[in-house]
C-alpha cells in the first residue's frame, strides 16, 4: 500500500518537492495544503504532531499570563512563525513583541529582531529541536529571552535563559518549579500549578 494512500489521500497525490536549495520563509505563506503549524527548518518543511493536554494547557497559561502582565508596549502571541532567516521560520508556542510589531490582521509571522521571548513547550516529537536546534537559532538570530518549558510529574517547569550578545549564545539563568517569578523581560509572577487548577478544585 502506498503512503499516499496510509494517509487517506488519492493514489495520485503528490508530496511536496522541495527545489534545489530548500524551502524558503516566504514559501510557507504560499504552499497549498500545508497542515497548521508547519514550520521550516534550515530549508526543510517540519510538520506537527497531534498535541498533548499537558502542552495545549501550558501553552493557555503562559500565553495568558504573559499577555495580563505585559506592560502596555508589549503583547503575548502563540501560533505565530518567526522569520530568522530565509531558510529559518520555527513557530515558537508563544511569543512576547512590541504593539507595534503587529501589522494588520492578514500577517503571519514576526521579525526575530522583533521578538522579546519565544516560548517553548517540548512534546517528545519537539525534543531535540526545542532543547538543540530552535535555542541555538533564535540565539544567533538575536532573541533576547528564551524559555523551554518541559514536563515534570504533570506540571510544567521552566528553563529560563538570557542572551550573552558578546557570545551570541543563552545563558541559563534558573529552573522553576511550581511557581515563575522574574523581573524580565518585564516583572511576572506565573503559578505553574494552574494547569490544573480546574481539575483540581473538583
Amino acid at each position: 500500500m502506498s503512503a499516499a494512500r496510509d494517509y487517506g489521500l488519492p493514489e495520485d497525490y503528490e508530496w511536496p518537492r522541495p527545489p534545489a536549495g530548500g524551502w524558503l520563509a516566504d514559501d510557507l505563506d504560499t504552499l497549498p495544503n500545508l497542515p497548521p503549524h508547519t514550520e521550516l527548518i534550515d530549508g526543510i518543511l517540519v510538520f506537527m504532531s497531534p498535541q498533548t493536554r499537558f502542552h495545549s494547557r501550558t501553552v493557555l497559561l503562559l500565553e495568558t499570563a504573559l499577555w495580563d502582565q505585559a506592560p502596555e508596549h508589549l503583547e503575548a502571541i502563540r501560533e505565530m512563525t518567526v522569520r530568522l532567516d530565509d531558510r529559518n521560520r520555527p513557530e515558537p508556542d508563544v511569543l512576547v513583541v512590541p504593539v507595534v510589531a503587529d501589522s494588520g490582521p492578514r500577517q503571519t509571522s514576526f521579525r526575530a529582531s522583533d521578538v522579546v521571548l519565544a516560548v517553548e513547550v517540548v512534546s517528545d516529537e519537539s525534543r531535540d529541536r526545542d532543547r538543540e536546534v530552535k535555542p541555538r537559532k533564535y540565539a544567533a538570530a538575536g532573541v533576547p529571552h528564551f524559555w523551554r518549558v518541559e514536563e515534570n510529574e504533570g506540571l510544567p517547569v521552566v528553563y529560563v535563559y538570557e542572551l550573552d550578545p558578546a557570545l551570541k549564545a543563552y545563558v541559563p539563568t534558573g529552573i522553576h518549579h511550581r511557581t515563575l517569578k522574574l523581573d524580565v523581560p518585564y516583572p511576572i509572577g506565573i503559578d505553574l500549578t494552574a494547569i490544573d487548577r480546574r481539575r483540581t478544585s473538583r
